[in-house]
C-alpha cells in the first residue's frame, strides 16, 4: 500500500524516524504510545542490544511486557530465572516481574515490546532496581493516554 492511499484511522512511525533512548542500556525507541499516535492500549517499541550489552533491571507496575525477538538472542532474567529467547519466539512478563535482558552473542539483538496497559501516568509505569546505565540521560518518553 502506497502511504499515500493509508486510510486516516492508521498510524505509522518509522523507527529511523525516532531517536533512541540509552539510559536503561541498548537503544530503544518508543514507536507507538499516547504521545506519538494517541493511544490508549499501552506502547509499542523497538528495542536494540549490541553483544555484551544489558538493559537493567526494573518492572512494571500496571503493564504486562510482550517481547518478540526479531534478530540475535536475548537471555531474559525474570525474577532471578534466566530464558533464552531466539528470532519469532517471544515471552509475557507479567506486571511486578523485575526483569532484565542481556545480549550474550556475537550479532545484535532487536526486539518489538508491546506493555499494557499503561499506568495513570507515565513516571508510575517503571520502576528501576538497579543503577540505570545512563542515569544521566531522561527515561523513554511514552507520554499520558488522551
Amino acid at each position: 500500500m502506497n502511504r499515500s492511499t493509508i486510510p486516516l484511522d492508521v498510524a505509522i512511525v518509522a523507527a529511523d524516524d525516532v531517536e533512541p533512548n540509552r539510559r536503561h542500556g541498548g537503544a530503544i525507541r518508543v514507536l507507538l504510545s499516547p504521545s506519538s499516535v494517541t493511544t490508549t492500549a499501552g506502547f509499542m517499541a523497538l528495542f536494540d542490544l549490541e553483544p555484551g550489552e544489558h538493559a537493567t533491571e526494573h518492572y512494571h507496575p500496571y503493564s504486562d511486557e510482550h517481547v518478540v525477538v526479531t534478530a540475535g538472542e536475548l537471555v531474559v532474567v525474570v525474577n532471578g530465572v534466566e530464558t533464552k529467547l531466539g528470532p519469532r519466539e517471544a515471552a509475557l512478563i507479567r506486571r511486578g516481574a523485575r526483569h532484565r535482558y542481556e545480549n550474550r552473542g556475537q550479532e545484535r539483538a532487536t526486539a518489538v515490546l508491546f506493555l499494557g496497559p499503561l499506568a495513570p501516568r507515565p513516571d508510575m509505569g517503571h520502576v528501576e532496581t538497579e543503577d540505570v546505565a545512563h542515569a544521566e540521560l531522561a527515561p523513554p518518553s511514552v507520554g499520558e493516554a488522551p
